[in-house]
């Protein structure tokens, strides 16, 4: 079971935001349903004015069971004073800006929820999970995840161009895919590294705390490389080391059929679906050719192909039958 609160404020006492709304209504199309149409997440939206005891009480129901993961997705303004504070449309009636950050983290930590993330699209982001007393110190408990924006000190841009903020334009980016690994999974983990990736040096810098040792995707698209393709590394490749050897029997275009200079052995079908398959693996940097630039030459000059770094990940991942 995965659920979702997604809040986008933009609605502000004499300091209105722009595209926040924007943003949350994004970020529930692309988190309701997988690549492939499958359900993902039941989410809760909020784009409206949010006071300080309505964002609470949704905070503490989303926190409230034992889901798989509980995902909180905030974008409005944040302010960095006491600690931090994610600003209710309220603040100018209410003693507090809104809700402390310190508040959030301490029902998340104490949710029974396997997986909580935390994703904050506000100024002084980073404040989310830092200690009053000692900016070095996080206070994540188990299971706990935060992205933020920006660090401590900075502010969270939003673009007219696209309309959106910066930072949640390159989330939404990463959740289409661009996060994405060769088996279609996308985690928090590699979100955080396609936005940190996709800044500049001069630009607001993301920050990424964890306290959790294995992450749950929290979407998946249409793979790059199929399970039941990726399963054959280990049938290819016997021992991580070894190499495939190849002929221009593995090129389809080396047929009699087809005008143009051939040469023995002729393309063999069976070795024409090995050799796609193997160029595949190739296009997602799993295997390169020996001694030459393309698998096509590899073949024809009766060379071979081998597992790269990340091919070796992913046979050993095949050997044990983890996909």
């Amino acid at each position: 079971m995965k659920k979702a609160l997604l809040v986008g404020l933009t609605k502000y006492p004499n300091c209105e935001l722009n595209w926040c709304d924007n943003d949350a209504i994004a970020m529930k199309e692309l988190l309701e349903a997988n690549g492939d149409g499958s359900p993902n997440f039941e989410i809760m939206l909020e784009t409206d004015s949010c006071t300080y005891d309505s964002l609470l009480m949704k905070i503490e129901r989303l926190f409230a069971d034992d889901a798989d993961i509980a995902l909180f997705y905030f974008s409005g303004h944040g302010s960095e004073k006491d600690g931090g504070y994610l600003c209710t449309t309220d603040y100018c009636d209410i003693d507090s800006y809104g809700v402390k950050m310190s508040d959030v983290l301490k029902i998340a930590n104490n949710s029974r929820c396997k997986n909580k993330i935390i994703i904050l699209d506000c100024c002084f982001a980073a404040n989310m999970g830092t200690s009053l007393l000692d900016s070095n110190t996080s206070l994540l408990g188990d299971g706990v995840t935060i992205i933020a924006a920006s660090q401590t000190w900075q502010k969270s841009l939003e673009d007219s161009k696209i309309e959106h903020g910066v930072f949640t334009n390159l989330v939404i980016q990463g959740l289409k895919g661009g996060a994405a690994d060769i088996a279609g999974k996308i985690t928090p983990a590699s979100v955080y590294a396609f936005v940190d990736q996709s800044l500049g040096a001069w630009e607001q810098r993301p920050v990424f705390k964890t306290n959790i040792s294995q992450f749950l995707p929290i979407r998946t698209i249409q793979p790059k490389v199929s399970n039941t393709v990726l399963r054959k590394l280990s049938k290819y490749f016997k021992n991580p080391t070894d190499e495939f050897k190849l002929d221009p029997s593995y090129e389809y275009t080396n047929s009699p059929d087809i005008e143009h200079e051939v040469v023995e052995p002729y393309a063999d079908p069976a070795n024409v679906i090995v050799f796609k398959e193997l160029q595949l693996f190739q296009s997602v940097g799993l295997v390169e050719p020996v001694d030459e630039e393309y698998m096509y030459f590899a073949a024809m000059k009766s060379k071979g192909c081998k597992l790269t770094a990340l091919g070796l990940h992913y046979w050993k991942l095949s050997k044990d039958r983890r996909f």
